[in-house]
């Protein structure tokens, strides 16, 4: 099977895959809010995010580095993982120690603390999982990771069911996490020693010293951009509360589950975009090019519908009592376009090694997050988090934009803009048209208009669709010639 043929496989395996879990986490984020109510459930959110952050010194950029190098050379996986797995292990323990010391001089009740220490027990499983990820995506295969994502989807929400059912609390709730993610770790872990590489544990100081080195600027972007990703939350639980947290998480949580698009396309085609950096520029463009434009053809709508319909989304889905998460949501919504289109520049940077340049893009964003938290919580609560977390993600993708147009090709996007324009335009007047249909119906006839109007207009080609099955040696450039 040839390269882009592969990738368009692969994406497609993730994305089905993720489209058959969505559900599942949407119910297991809409079951707990409901259950928990907006304290606790900011109280989880809290806990998710604060393991978040510190995770990243046990993840030291070593996923992301090893699906680059381990696509290029498939001899390398067995010494790869075998030097980096003891060094995981330690600073998995370190790590967990850090979070205990850190939960208890800030304060936190023993109720909070417990959740954060189960729930990061299960992150710290999550970061080892992500590890033998990377082993697959190196080699192209995606369906291990398929079978674990729903593995620990269903895990989650089966059990987090049972325990409603019961009537347990918050902290058996933190606890269905923990054995979630170490299901999902142990079926990852077994298919990657029996399928795929057995590693030889050792320490060899030379190899390792060259891995840390290149390491490091995954890592820092990697560190920067998980902290422009929760701190917000952990921000709003010291200056706002357990209430606000939830109000926030409950919007939050829905446009975090969107992300599911951008990472199946952006993780499929990382090690496609890696080889194509070496073997062929033209190939790398194009590649580029047409996810760059299939992305925003996704997230516009996507913005543009939620926006008008979050007024009945909430109340639907979280119930009354999360009211005022509606206009949060509003707000967010505008992040998913953005950050869709970050996914497939960042998976750009790292492949044809820019990972400095990226990791200057997330430290400056970044650093605009906590400024701008830091002047709008006080004064608009959770509402200036969801301002702030917006203002972040259009910085960092303009900058973003910015460079890789420099660095690769210039897309252009004028004739496309417009009829994207006219076909969002179309959608949002079918919406507005008919404001008591039912939601679902709705929602499916509004997408049936957009991709109407698009198809009407061409905005996507035939020769685009062909571009994701020709040969590598047959890529000539660009293709949106339709546009």
């Amino acid at each position: 099977m040839n390269t882009a043929r592969k990738a368009a496989k692969n994406a497609g395996i993730l994305f089905f895959s993720q489209l058959m879990t969505y559900p599942l986490g949407f119910l297991y984020i809409v079951y707990t809010a409901r259950y928990l109510g907006t304290e606790e459930f900011g109280v989880l959110s809290f806990a998710l995010a604060f393991a978040a952050i510190f995770k990243i010194l046990v993840d030291m950029g070593f996923d992301g580095l090893g699906v680059r190098e381990i696509a290029r050379d498939r001899e390398l996986a067995g010494k790869y993982l075998g030097n980096v797995i003891p060094v995981k292990i330690v600073l998995g323990i370190s790590c967990f120690a850090l979070i205990v010391l850190s939960v208890k001089l800030l304060g936190y009740p023993e109720e909070t603390a417990r959740a954060v220490y189960l729930v990061s027990a299960g992150v710290l499983f999550t970061s080892f999982t992500e590890m033998f990820n990377a082993i697959f995506r190196a080699f192209e295969r995606m369906g291990p990771i398929s079978v674990g994502l729903v593995t620990n989807k269903v895990t989650l929400l089966s059990l987090t069911l049972l325990a409603i059912s019961m009537g347990l609390g918050l902290e058996a709730i933190s606890a269905i996490y923990l054995v979630a993610s170490g299901l999902a770790f142990a079926y990852a872990l077994f298919t990657c020693t029996r399928k795929y590489v057995l590693p030889a544990i050792e320490i060899d100081r030379v190899f390792l010293k060259e891995t840390l080195k290149k390491s490091l600027p995954f890592f820092l972007s990697a560190a920067v951009n998980i902290i422009a990703f929760k701190i917000d939350m952990v921000m709003l639980s010291m200056l706002k509360g357990d209430a606000a947290v939830g109000y926030y998480s409950a919007a939050y949580r829905l446009i975090e589950a969107l992300h599911v698009v951008p990472v199946s396309l952006a993780g499929s085609l990382y090690p496609v975009f890696s080889t194509f950096h070496v073997s062929s520029k033209e190939a790398l463009n194009s590649a580029y090019e047409i996810s760059f434009k299939l992305l925003l053809i996704a997230g516009l709508p996507i913005a543009i519908g939620t926006t008008l319909l979050a007024d009945r989304i909430v109340p639907l889905m979280y119930g009354s009592e999360f009211a005022p998460s509606i206009p949060a949501l509003k707000i967010l919504i505008w992040t998913i376009p953005p950050i869709f289109l970050s996914y497939i520049i960042g998976t750009l940077f790292s492949s044809i090694n820019r990972q400095v340049l990226s990791l200057k893009i997330n430290t400056f964003t970044t650093a605009l997050n906590i400024v701008a938290n830091l002047l709008l919580i006080p004064g608009y609560g959770f509402l200036g988090a969801a301002f702030a977390t917006v203002l972040t993600y259009t910085t960092s993708f303009t900058l973003g934009f910015y460079f890789t147009s420099r660095l690769t090709c210039k897309i252009p996007l004028t004739g496309f803009a417009l009829k994207l324009l006219a076909a969002n335009v179309g959608m949002a007047l079918f919406v507005l048209s008919l404001p008591g249909a039912n939601l679902i119906l709705l929602i499916a006839g509004s997408a049936a208009v957009y991709l109407g109007v698009l198809n009407v207009f061409g905005v996507v080609s035939k020769k685009d669709y062909e571009m994701l099955f020709r040969r590598e040696d047959e890529m000539q450039g660009p293709s949106m010639d339709a546009v």
